[in-house]
C-alpha cells in the first residue's frame, strides 16, 4: 500500500485545523506558522490517525512555551492541545529544567531534543499529580512537542484564571491550593516552582492547577527553595484578596511531617525510583 505523501497529509489536516484554513491576515499567518511548522502538524497528523483528537479548532491560551488549543474528538468531546514553541528562546529557557530534574539527567542534543523532552516532563508531572488524586488536568498523549489532556472549561469559554476571578470564599480556595502544594510535595513527591494565581484555573468553584512543566522532584537540590516561593506567592496573592493566611512555617511543617507508619509511602518511593530509571 503507498505512503501517504506530505501534500495529502497536509490537505487532510487543512479540513481539520482551522489555523490552516484560508482568509487569515499575515500576522496570524506568522503566528500560525510558528506553531504549525512541518513537524508538529505531523505529530497532530498521527493524533488524528490514533482516533485521539479529529479537528483542531481555536487558541485558548498563549504563553511563552506554547500554545494550548481547544480541539474536540472523535466524538464531539473537548479536549486541550497545548503545542510547545520549538524557537530557540523557548529552548533557553526551559533547559535548566530539564538538565536539572533526575528524571532526565543526561538529556543532550538539539533544542528539538529538549524541547521534546520538555513536553514528555509535564506529561509526566501530570501523571504523578493526577494518579496522586490533585487538581490538574487529565492527561491523555504526549509525542514530541505536542501534549493532548483534558479540556478545563466550557465550550467557547475556558476556565477563567485564578486572578480573574471574584471569590466568594477566598480562605476555603486558598486552603484547597496550599492542600496542593502538601499533597503535591507528600505524595506525587513534586514541587510546583512557579505557582500562582496565573496557573490556576477555576472551575465550578475549585482550583485546578496547570502549566506543570517547570515543576520538579522533591529530591531536586533546590526543591526547597522552590517550595518557599510557590508557599510566598500564593500567600501573597491570598492575603490581597481578604483570605486567612497560614504562616509558611506552620505549611511547611506539615509538608515535611513524618509519614503515618500506616502509610503507603514508601511504595510510592520505589514506584518513583523505577520511573527515573526509565
Amino acid at each position: 500500500m503507498p505512503s501517504t505523501s506530505y501534500d495529502e497529509k497536509y490537505a487532510y489536516l487543512e479540513q481539520r485545523i482551522d489555523a490552516l484554513k484560508t482568509n487569515k491576515t499575515g500576522d496570524e499567518r506568522q503566528t500560525e506558522g510558528e506553531v504549525f511548522d512541518r513537524k508538529t502538524l505531523m505529530t497532530i497528523y498521527t493524533f488524528m490517525k490514533r482516533g485521539l483528537i479529529d479537528k483542531v479548532h481555536y487558541p485558548i491560551s498563549t504563553g511563552k512555551e506554547g500554545n494550548v488549543f481547544y480541539a474536540t474528538d472523535e466524538d464531539g468531546e473537548p479536549v486541550a492541545l497545548k503545542i510547545y514553541r520549538t524557537s530557540t528562546s523557548t529552548f533557553k529557557r526551559v533547559s535548566k529544567y530539564v538538565e536539572g530534574d533526575p528524571r532526565f539527567k543526561g538529556t543532550t542534543g538539539n533544542r528539538w531534543k529538549f524541547i521534546y523532552t520538555w513536553a514528555a516532563k509535564e506529561f509526566r508531572n501530570l501523571e504523578r499529580y493526577y494518579e496522586a488524586g490533585l487538581p490538574v488536568p487529565e492527561p491523555i498523549a504526549n509525542d514530541k512537542n505536542c501534549l493532548l489532556m483534558e479540556y478545563i472549561g466550557e465550550e467557547g469559554r475556558p476556565a477563567p484564571q485564578l486572578r480573574d476571578v471574584a471569590m466568594e470564599n477566598p480562605t476555603e480556595v486558598y486552603d484547597e491550593v496550599v492542600s496542593f502544594i502538601i499533597d503535591g510535595w507528600r505524595d506525587a513527591h513534586l514541587v510546583h516552582g512557579d505557582l500562582s494565581e496565573y496557573n490556576i484555573l477555576m472551575m465550578d468553584g475549585e482550583p485546578i492547577v496547570i502549566d506543570v512543566g517547570q515543576s520538579m522532584t522533591s529530591d531536586f537540590f533546590n526543591a526547597k527553595d522552590l517550595l518557599d516561593r510557590d508557599i510566598v506567592n500564593i500567600n501573597r496573592f491570598f492575603k490581597n484578596r481578604g483570605a486567612d493566611i497560614i504562616d509558611p512555617e506552620t505549611i511547611k511543617e506539615e509538608v515535611f511531617a513524618p509519614e503515618d507508619e500506616n502509610d503507603d509511602d514508601d511504595s510510592d518511593e520505589e514506584e518513583y525510583a523505577e520511573e527515573e530509571e526509565e
